[in-house]
């Protein structure tokens, strides 16, 4: 096979994708688990404060979430060039650093993209409506 070498990259780098992938599924499922059960703490408790305190993960899987499609994003970015490259240039290189660019997917950018807003906009929407009517009814 004449792209033997160009397959093998290729595969290294979807393994790298598909694994980032899962990663991000799986961050999405704990922030609804952890949130939900800090929550069922701080109503049990009912204490205002502690309900402060869950917006706290929710930020950090938010970022760490952005983080794992970033970096996805940048493999992509290193597939498509993997792609173009002769079997011959093919170094087998998993850099992505020259994909981070000004043009180029960024942290913030990812993070504040359409497919993480919509999914933890509502969880923060959630943990809100849920602290404003735990906590200003009195109920346990």
């Amino acid at each position: 096979m004449a792209d033997e070498r160009k397959l093998k990259h290729l595969e290294m780098i979807q393994g790298v994708i598909n694994r980032l992938a899962a990663n991000s599924f799986m961050l999405k499922g704990w922030s609804v688990f952890l949130i939900s059960a800090l929550f069922v703490l701080a109503a049990r408790d009912a204490h205002p404060a502690f309900a402060l305190f869950i917006y706290m993960p929710v930020l950090i899987f938010w970022l760490l979430d952005g983080f794992f499609l970033w970096q996805e994003r940048l493999y992509r970015k290193l597939y498509d060039h993997v792609r173009s490259l002769k079997d011959s240039d093919v170094d087998f290189s998993m850099n992505t650093t020259p994909f981070k660019t000004t043009e180029g997917p960024t942290w913030v950018g990812t993070t504040l993209s359409k497919t993480l807003i919509p999914f933890y906009g509502v969880l923060i929407l959630t943990v809100t409506a849920a602290a404003v009517l735990t906590f200003t009814t009195g109920e346990k």
